[in-house]
């Protein structure tokens, strides 16, 4: 008989110690990296009016919305480890699954994280003078955060939850510092979005279908803004009653971070003008010198510092549970799925994605690798959707579920349509703009066809 531990699951699978708290945490710390401290200035350079770029947030918020309901749906339906590796292995096949977790481990999840640390230490580095390469404290970060997640998924939540806090309290500080600035004037602040009505008929007049492009590609950076909320599916197997625990986390954080990134734009706006806002690529930074002088600089940029901390966090937390199920399945490395007895974390796995991620970020390379996956990660965020249509033709044919009204499953499949065809969208618009690398991304993708004929002929012997 199986040994269990006080959360009563067996020594041998891992330990269900996170809830609803620690769920929110993660989908939150997962989306807010350093992206709405910056990413606001591309916005206003395609819209040039505040409705628009209020309206660009507004529009990324609700398909990140949509994005939650259909993984807080997929989460209930399947509550296991991998989160959308698990959908697609059993939505489509098995070398589906396998081929999003190569590109995650491969590119997408340590190209992004050691961007994020290279990011961190510039931070760091301006913030103490301290006399030493951004890359050797990339890397420093980079460890000591594997270190903590192979204590326990306890230790590494607890520490993700408490950068996604003070993530919180600074950007409170960035909209209560800004609205204090603006309260003068926030009648006129107010009317200038009015009046940007006038201006988009003035855009409309000069071509429909250059706005439409130029607000099209407002959503580029706006929904790289909101991404990563669905890392924190990857964690299933570790959350308590993830049934109900996983969606309201992902439903909660999700409509906490839309909160948060409409009011900042708004000070931003409010502030500096679209005009002002355009012209500067720190917004964030920009905002507080007003306010504080150099002084609100500093601070805000101990924020950013945090709040790239707090992302790799989480990135740590989450994603070696793909490479850990996709062990489990038996198409990777049997040392990749093994538990520590004592934590019951696949600390393989942990220690698999940091030393990959540093070397990354020792290598200089992360700028070119993140190019390339933009359209594969689309590609990926359209085939889980779709995973989810499947599963419900699944239930209809079994026999719909007596509490499923027509209209809840209509209403249901148009906004799982209406998600993968944005996110279709993003991916051929992508391709379209950045062939090269779109190319350089889809041929990272491909290479993982033969691996997985590799792993499935081990699997056979």
């Amino acid at each position: 008989m199986l040994e269990t531990t006080e959360d009563n699951t067996p020594d041998t699978e891992l330990a269900r110690r996170l809830g609803l708290f620690d769920a929110t945490m993660i989908v939150m710390g997962g989306i807010v990296g350093s992206g709405i401290f910056i990413n606001s200035y591309v916005v206003a350079r395609q819209v040039h009016t505040p409705a628009l770029v209020l309206g660009a947030w507004a529009a990324g918020g609700l398909i990140a919305l949509a994005g939650a309901f259909i993984w807080a749906e997929l989460a209930s339906l399947r509550p296991k480890v991998g989160g959308q590796y698990a959908y697609m292995r059993e939505a489509f096949h098995p070398s589906v699954a396998f081929i999003y977790g190569w590109t995650l481990l491969l590119v997408t999840q340590t190209g992004g994280m050691a961007a994020v640390a290279v990011t961190f230490a510039k931070y760091f580095i301006a913030l103490t003078h301290a006399p030493v390469a951004d890359w050797t404290v990339a890397a420093v970060a980079l460890a000591a955060l594997t270190l903590i997640n192979c204590l326990g998924v306890r230790a590494g939540s607890s520490v993700q939850n408490a950068l996604m806090v003070m993530k919180i309290l600074v950007i409170a500080a960035l909209v209560t510092c800004g609205l204090l600035l603006i309260s003068g004037r926030w009648p006129a602040a107010t009317g200038q979005v009015v009046a940007s009505g006038e201006a988009w008929r003035a855009s409309s007049a000069e071509g429909g279908w250059p706005l439409f492009t130029a607000f099209g590609a407002t959503m580029v950076p706006v929904l790289f803004a909101y991404g990563g909320w669905q890392t924190a599916n990857f964690i299933a197997g570790e959350v308590r009653n993830p049934r109900r625990n996983l969606p309201l986390g992902l439903l909660i954080g999700v409509a906490g971070v839309i909160v948060l990134y409409l009011a900042v734009n708004v000070v931003y706006v409010g502030v500096l003008g679209v005009d002002g806002l355009a012209a500067t690529e720190t917004p964030a930074s920009e905002v507080m010198r007003l306010v504080m002088g150099e002084r609100g600089k500093t601070l805000i940029a101990i924020g950013i510092a945090v709040s790239t901390l707090g992302f790799l966090s989480q990135s740590m937390l989450t994603a070696p549970r793909v490479y850990f199920a996709m062990a489990e399945d038996k198409l990777f490395f049997k040392s990749v799925a093994r538990l520590d007895p004592r934590t019951r974390v696949p600390v393989a796995a942990i220690a698999l994605q940091g030393v990959l991620a540093i070397v990354i970020a020792l290598s200089g390379t992360y700028g070119q690798i993140l190019s390339y996956v933009v359209a594969v990660d689309s590609i990926f965020f359209a085939l889980t959707a779709a995973a989810l249509l499947v599963f419900h033709n699944r239930e209809r044919t079994a026999g719909s579920p007596a509490n499923s009204s027509a209209l809840r499953i209509w209403s249901k499949r148009v906004m799982i349509v209406l998600f993968i065809i944005v996110e279709s969208f993003v991916a051929v618009n992508t391709a379209y703009n950045y062939p090269i690398n779109s190319a350089i991304g889809l041929a990272i993708l491909v290479s993982g066809i033969p691996v997985y004929f590799y792993w499935r002929a081990r699997l056979k012997r």
